[in-house]
């Protein structure tokens, strides 16, 4: 029996829009009386379920038997995978170029050589002007086993300049699985432990990275080396809280694709996710009025364009769209206006949880609580944070899970929750030592708040103060002050001491900035 959680058939199912459905129904009507087809009537029954029920499906078709559920399912998910195809290859250029390899495969089948030749050099045109590195090496291979087994009595130069083609693609290939190698590399170490924490960990980094970058000049890359060789050098640079160097390798990404609007529509994710990276970059530099103005490109294209989405780049948008809004709440301390998109941002996470991985979900849940932090409302920001403690997940997402307990232990102070306070300071100790997270700026906070427990109300101004003179050189150190990117004490500390809401304070010091 299927988990009805996880099912991927009737999970494919409830994705399908009503387009699909119905581009599905008029596919498997080519079959004669689709009535009496069981993968047929086990659709109708699927789609009309809210959940998995498999007992249900039995009912509905008595003619069904258990032993034959296995195989019928399959070919359903199989029939609809190739209706979904059909839609797919005139929005999806590397499957309108495979439709042309196949093809050329049946009428090579046939014999037809030359007319084989003649569609894989309409496939090879398609493949070169959409970037299609890989798809362009398949085509050239199955042009030199035509040459090779068949008189097509072709050019006379035809086997040179093949040899030449296929050498050039290789190449362009084998550089691209480089760099795609040590971007994905660079980014799985980025989600399990965030920015560097060490200075001698840079240094390891940085041998690392310059170690694994192909040689090959940036000048004589193709479209996607040049995006994969960005995407690697933001990411190295993001680690090391290098924003600046990020943002230039950032913009870079989003420019390549300002000069080819068809790759903008060709691929809309990796372009999107250019902005992305370019918006975390001003976000972390506070240049407001560039961020405001790309976050506007970002939101205007999504506009104009959500129609042709499909549902990977819809929920990529969703993504990018609101941590940077987020952000720009953040930015200008307005987080009391930022608490109002949270119901509607719950939703929206609610309605594409099966597409969101844990550590993206874990960082929307500590923005919302940061949200909710920020705006005075503690217990609300508690529940989020408790989410992220709960999560068991292992070591993804270390940084999140950290600044969580930090963050947690803050808003308990907030509430007068002293009685906790003392068993909460251990644990996140234990937690921090366990984790080998531990750095100067988190035990100054800590020892603050175990301190000031037992201290008298009327002394307390003057420990916010001392505690913000001991953190403030901090945030010029660059292994400390990713401390400061999570969670903005020193502006905390000043509301405290100023009898102020820390929005307000964050507030005066974004109008101070601007000017």
């Amino acid at each position: 029996m299927s988990n009805p959680i996880n099912d991927p058939l009737f999970r494919l199912i409830k994705s399908l829009s009503k387009s699909e459905k119905r581009n599905f129904t008029l596919y498997v009507n080519r079959i004669q009386d689709t009535k009496g087809v069981k993968f047929v009537q086990l659709f109708e029954v699927l789609d009309r379920q809210k959940t998995y029920n498999e007992d249900q499906i039995f009912q509905k078709i008595p003619s069904l038997k258990r032993s034959q559920l296995s195989n019928i399912r399959r070919h359903l998910y199989k029939q609809l995978l190739t209706s979904l195809r059909m839609i797919n290859i005139q929005v999806n250029v590397d499957l309108a170029v495979r439709e042309q390899i196949d093809f050329a495969k049946i009428l090579y089948n046939k014999g037809f050589y030359k007319d084989s030749l003649k569609i894989l050099e309409r496939a090879k045109s398609m493949a070169m002007s959409a970037h299609q590195d890989l798809l362009h090496l398949e085509i050239l291979e199955f042009e030199k086993l035509i040459e090779l087994r068949h008189i097509t009595r072709s050019s006379a130069d035809r086997a040179d300049t093949l040899t030449e083609d296929v050498v050039k693609r290789a190449t362009i290939i084998n550089t691209s699985s480089q760099l795609s190698n040590l971007s994905l590399r660079l980014y799985g170490l980025y989600i399990k432990i965030g920015h560097i924490k060490r200075e001698k960990d840079s240094y390891m980094l940085s041998e690392f990275f310059h170690s694994n970058l192909p040689t090959t000049p940036e000048v004589d890359m193709t479209f996607f080396e040049k995006i994969t060789l960005y995407q690697c050098h933001y990411w190295y640079n993001h680690i090391l809280l290098n924003f600046v160097q990020g943002y230039k390798y950032a913009q870079k990404w989003v420019d390549l694709f300002e000069q080819d609007s068809d790759m903008q529509l060709n691929d809309p994710e990796l372009y999107m996710q250019g902005f992305n990276n370019l918006l975390s970059s001003l976000f972390y530099t506070s240049y407001y009025s560039k961020f405001s103005k790309n976050l506007e490109t970002l939101k205007a294209f999504g506009e104009a364009n959500h129609k042709r989405f499909n549902k990977n780049e819809e929920v990529q948008y969703f993504l990018y769209l609101n941590n940077h809004r987020i952000n720009s709440f953040f930015m200008r301390g307005a987080f009391s206006e930022g608490t109002e998109i949270i119901p509607d941002l719950k939703k929206k996470l609610t309605r594409y949880e099966t597409h969101l991985d844990q550590h993206r979900t874990l960082v929307f849940y500590y923005r919302i609580a940061c949200l909710y932090f920020g705006s005075g409302n503690n217990s609300a920001a508690i529940d989020y944070l408790n989410r992220i403690i709960n999560f068991s997940i292992g070591n993804l997402g270390e940084d999140i899970q950290c600044f969580a307990r930090i963050l947690n232990l803050i808003a308990h102070y907030e509430l007068g929750h002293y009685n906790l306070l003392e068993h909460l300071v251990k644990s996140v100790y234990r937690f921090l030592r366990k984790m080998e997270e531990m750095n100067a700026v988190q035990e100054e906070i800590l020892r603050f708040l175990r301190r000031s427990v037992n201290v008298n109300p009327q002394n307390l101004t003057e420990l916010f103060i001392q505690l913000r003179k001991r953190l403030i050189p901090h945030t010029n150190n660059p292994v400390e002050r990713r401390s400061f990117l999570y969670l903005d004490i020193i502006s905390w500390l000043t509301s405290k001491i100023e009898n102020r809401p820390v929005q307000a304070v964050i507030q005066e010091k974004f109008e101070v900035e601007r000017r």
